[in-house]
């Protein structure tokens, strides 16, 4: 169990040190602003808990010559956190004059309790004790005592954070806060999971119950949640960073998915395209928005060739939806027409106006969701037609 506690603490270390890195990296430009003087305050005192908590695992709790005084420090580094954490939120989200006063009162609520544990730590001559006292829990009802306030401590930010993070993310004006916003909540929940699974390690031993195994729960609910907090106190400077990828893949995707349908109805009107088809993707949001432009131009110039009376195709996934048949319906039109134009046939009731059934062109994005639809219905039809032709042949 020794190991898995160790690593939980390594992983929660190194995310800590990590985002401290990561923050420090941007203190030429931000240094002015008193949020990210707040942020990189809280993730010293983040990566300060878990230095302390290193000395303590591996020293036996001495430090600077004093028995378990790091766990002390370690304890008072962690309500500090959490203290700055809160106040962190309160200048994310909270008007000016709010945010001024409730950290007035979380600082003096943060001196008050950090001054009641180092009371009480001496009183019951913790530098004295075993450091397990202070780590799987005593009988002793002083050492009690000191680990139940300092579990409160803890899990009583948790639950201000969780009730606050839900209204500030829905009033937060851009993507990137609200999904910090949200990790933060989610980072609370599993910090006061961390914290009902201490008290009950603490309980249990002072009765003493040996719960096993179960012992871990709360080193497993630390790591995960410290790495989660870590996460959402940086989000905001990277997550625009890393969806540009994200939002690269999807245009490449419906690029490609676009090409049979582009490439039926380039052979069908070469005059679509304005420049020479080329294979390369170095300007991918450009070449994307030519695709388009050039599927609805194709589109446009089969209108006479369109035989609206005819039926959509009876290829249909169990149970699609009405747009995904919207899409099928259109695929098997844009077949149909290409055939009546090769060989010259012009349908009956023909339709040579309108635009795509009058769908909305304006907003590029679900256009080229839909286009993608159409064209993998498209594909689709393409591989049936020719399955039925191998079959004929």
């Amino acid at each position: 169990m020794n190991t898995i506690r160790t690593l939980c603490f390594v992983i929660a270390a190194l995310s800590s040190y990590a985002a401290l890195v990561y923050r420090l990296c941007q203190v030429r430009r931000s240094w002015r602003e008193s949020a990210y003087r707040t942020l990189v305050i809280t993730l010293l005192l983040q990566c300060l808990t878990f230095t302390m908590g290193a000395v303590a695992l591996g020293g036996g709790g001495a430090f600077l010559g004093v028995g378990n005084l790091a766990i002390l420090v370690m304890h008072m580094a962690a309500v500090a956190f959490c203290v700055s954490a809160q106040i962190i939120l309160l200048r994310w989200a909270a008007a000016a004059e709010e945010a001024v006063r409730k950290t007035r009162y979380w600082l003096i609520a943060g001196v008050a309790l950090n001054t009641l544990l180092a009371a009480l730590f001496f009183i019951a001559d913790g530098p004295a004790r075993p450091s397990a006292d202070f780590s799987t829990g005593s009988g002793q009802p002083l050492v009690l005592t000191y680990l139940l306030f300092f579990i409160v401590s803890q899990a009583i930010p948790c639950v201000t954070i969780y009730r606050q993070c839900g209204p500030y993310a829905r009033m937060a004006g851009t993507a990137s806060l609200r999904q910090a916003l949200r990790m933060l909540s989610a980072a609370a929940v599993i910090l006061f999971l961390y914290c009902t699974a201490r008290t009950v390690n603490i309980l249990t031993a002072a009765a003493g119950i040996d719960i096993g195994v179960w012992q871990l729960a709360s080193n497993v609910f630390s790591a995960v949640g410290i790495v989660t907090l870590s996460l959402s106190l940086t989000v905001p400077s990277w997550a625009a960073s890393a969806a540009k990828p994200l939002e690269w893949a999807r245009s490449y995707r419906s690029y490609r998915a676009l090409y049979p349908l582009w490439r039926d109805l380039y052979e069908s009107s070469p005059d679509i395209v304005l420049e020479p088809p080329g294979a390369t993707v170095s300007d991918l949001d450009y070449r994307l928005h030519r695709r388009v432009v050039e599927i609805r131009d194709g589109w446009r110039d089969l209108r006479p060739y369109i035989d609206r009376s005819a039926g959509g195709s009876g290829v249909r996934a169990a149970g699609a939806s009405e747009e995904s048949r919207q899409a099928f319906a259109e695929a098997a039109q844009i077949r149909q027409a290409l055939h009546a134009k090769r060989a010259g046939t012009v349908p009956d009731r023909n339709k040579d106006t309108g635009d795509f059934d009058d769908r909305d062109t304006d907003n590029f994005t679900a256009e080229v969701a839909w286009l993608t639809q159409v064209a993998t219905a498209y594909r689709r039809l393409a591989k049936v037609d020719a399955k039925v032709d191998a079959t004929a042949e």
